[in-house]
């Protein structure tokens, strides 16, 4: 059985996204990309990355894509911890 954190997370959370943009971001200013449930709000995904790694969320900004999929980029309170949530995702 998953945890809460876990449950919310899979629910919230479909895929990291990793373009070359979103690695620059990554690298420079501490930001992960991620697609999410379109019934997402930035609270949910903010608390559900926070359980998750158990890392500090500065901000979130939303948006919907061309394609009808909604992008979170997720902005942490500095670059190591997106870092380490990377290392966990195997993105890095």
């Amino acid at each position: 059985m998953l945890s809460d954190a876990a449950s919310l997370f899979h629910r919230v959370i479909k895929y990291p996204l990793m373009t070359e943009k979103a690695l620059t971001e990554l690298e420079l200013k501490g930001k992960l990309t991620f697609i999410v449930d379109l019934n997402a709000n930035k609270k949910m995904i903010k608390d559900a990355v926070e359980k998750y790694f158990r890392v500090k969320v500065v901000k979130v900004n939303t948006l919907i894509t061309p394609e009808g999929l909604k992008k979170a980029i997720v902005t942490f309170k500095n670059v190591d911890e997106a870092r380490k949530v990377a290392i966990s995702l195997g993105i890095l």
